[in-house]
């Protein structure tokens, strides 16, 4: 991984952090559904914008075509699982939990997948995974059981909710592995069109308790095309740049973002018990995905 490469890791890293922050702002005016509608529905026409510019560049051969008449039911899966219910669920868990609390809940996604994996292909969890995932969920309890959010009214199943979110990410992402090749420009435009038809039944029962301020639809625009369009395109670029294992790293930078996102514009408290939970989690996730930083595999590899 050269220097731009780590440059667009951390810089994702910070952008999906902020996706914490930027729903805390607006979740409790807008509530989940319509929040989330609108966070889709602008990450689509920013997509459906970058397809075009790309494709008028370089007359036609552009961004790959969305083919939707062979890949419509592909998108509908990565659509809800990917995006819509896990975006609806941390939506709803944000009008309780902190943006730090949301964001280290979210880093539990790949602990989730080595589950949802071994259950998928059959196989049994090592012992190395299965203390990945004792010390992942002893992070969480941790963390949550001394935070002050916990003891808000709801704030069980708010949790809940984001755990759930996290689950749903990693289904997404063995159904991703296991399903037809699909351009990674294609996964992220046509899932988040699928996404917007997937919220829009939501919208007629859960309307917004409050009128937003510009300062919540600058929430809900950064939301949409920040966190969601661009973070998509530099996601797929670190994937294509330094491959799958190296780009899911940003897994472990992400909660660092958004306890310091949470600090700085939300004045959450940032105590003992966000840096050890958080800490945990992360090495938890570390043992599960068998994550080894290059630093470390540096001198085996030149013992060799």
């Amino acid at each position: 991984m050269n220097t731009i490469n780590m440059l667009r890791l951390v810089a994702l890293a910070a952008i999906w952090g902020g996706s914490f922050l930027f729903m805390r702002i607006a979740a409790p005016v807008l509530g989940p559904a319509v929040l989330i509608e609108y966070r889709v529905l602008f990450a689509a026409l920013f997509l459906a914008a970058v397809a075009w510019l790309m494709r008028r560049r370089k007359g036609g051969a552009g961004a790959a075509p969305l083919d939707l008449r062979q890949h419509w039911k592909h998108y509908l899966m990565l659509g809800f699982f990917n995006s819509a219910l896990p975006f609806l669920l941390f939506a709803f868990a944000a009008r309780t939990l902190s943006a730090s609390v949301l964001s280290v809940l979210n880093a539990t996604a790949p602990m989730f997948g080595a589950l949802v994996g071994a259950v998928w292909a059959r196989q049994g969890v090592s012992a190395r995974t299965g203390l990945g995932l004792v010390l992942g969920t002893a992070g969480v309890a941790l963390l949550v059981g001394f935070d002050h959010v916990s003891e808000r009214p709801g704030a069980a199943l708010a949790i809940g909710a984001a755990l759930v979110a996290a689950f749903c990410y990693s289904i997404a992402s063995q159904y991703a592995r296991s399903a037809g090749a699909v351009p990674p420009f294609a996964n992220a435009h046509g899932s988040m069109w699928a996404a917007t038809l997937f919220v829009i039944p939501a919208l007629p029962f859960f309307p917004a308790p409050g009128e937003p301020t510009a300062g919540i639809w600058a929430a809900v625009l950064a939301l949409g095309v920040l966190c969601s369009g661009i973070a998509y395109i530099l996601y797929f670029k670190l994937i294509e740049e330094v491959g799958t294992t190296s780009a899911l790293t940003v897994t472990f930078l992400n909660p660092m973002f958004g306890i310091l996102w949470g600090a700085i514009f939300l004045h959450e408290v940032i105590g003992w018990h966000t840096l050890l939970g958080s800490g945990i989690v992360l090495v938890g996730t570390a043992l599960v995905t068998g994550f080894v930083p290059s630093f470390l595999r540096a001198p085996a590899a030149r013992a060799k």
